[in-house]
């Protein structure tokens, strides 16, 4: 494998505001937000956002949240996962409304991103998903299909974030709790994927951190070099 371009520097945003257009609550632990943002700055795929929640008596409270949205669209979206006792995700999930204006600042991260230099295989759980559903938009808007390679991993299909967008676009999607068509609920299996990897300069990994340990060990199987593999890792604490 050839070691891959580099892309050009990530931008980096700041403070400001962004305005709910539309939410949408997914079953009982998801929301999509898309916001119309002022002043924005266009982000890369990959990149994040930080969103402030402030109480009238000045307490405020913040979490990062990936960009879903490819650079092209006119707003910004933010797919959230309402976490137990989550000030910020509860708040989005259970209280937010269309008109709403929050604080935020980005987008954020120059490691994480891809926005077309480089043949990639992304392997991802849950809303591990987000940045790399902004990294297929974005594909598809310019072209790049044949440089971007996705295996999603999530309980059932009702649970993963985007999940028909990404059959839709051609991911390997897994299913661990639930069958998807012939394919037994299981994990991937690195025979199942190990074509993927062919050709691939550089490789992402995103979700918890027990997931990241486990996608990253299913790449070294299959042949991805250790140094090509850039990782994102969450856990309830953020």
């Amino acid at each position: 494998m050839t070691a891959p371009a580099e892309a050009a520097p990530a931008p980096v945003g700041h403070w400001t505001t962004g305005t709910v257009v539309e939410l949408e609550r997914l079953g009982e632990r998801l929301v999509r937000l898309r916001l119309d943002v002022a002043d924005r700055v266009d982000h890369l795929p990959g990149q994040h956002y930080v969103l402030r929640l402030r109480a009238p008596d000045g307490y405020t409270a913040q979490r990062s949240y990936s960009v879903a949205s490819s650079p092209d669209d006119p707003l910004l979206e933010l797919m959230v996962e309402c976490l137990p006792g989550g000030e910020v995700s509860g708040h989005l999930h259970d209280v937010a409304e269309v008109g709403d204006v929050f604080e935020l600042r980005g987008p954020i991260g120059g490691w994480f991103t891809w926005s077309g230099e480089a043949t990639a295989l992304c392997v991802v759980g849950g809303t591990g998903v987000v940045p790399v559903v902004a990294m297929l938009r974005h594909a598809r808007v310019h072209g790049l299909a044949d440089r971007l390679r996705v295996v999603a991993v999530g309980r059932s299909l009702a649970e993963l974030p985007y999940a028909a967008e990404l059959l839709d676009g051609g991911a390997f999607v897994a299913l661990t709790r639930e069958n998807l068509g012939d394919r037994v609920a299981a994990p991937p299996y690195p025979e199942e994927i190990s074509a993927l990897a062919e050709g691939v300069e550089r490789a992402y990994v995103c979700g918890s951190v027990g997931f990241a340990s486990y996608a990253t060990r299913l790449l070294g199987e299959i042949g991805v070099r250790a140094d090509t593999i850039r990782i994102e890792q969450f856990g309830a604490t953020g």
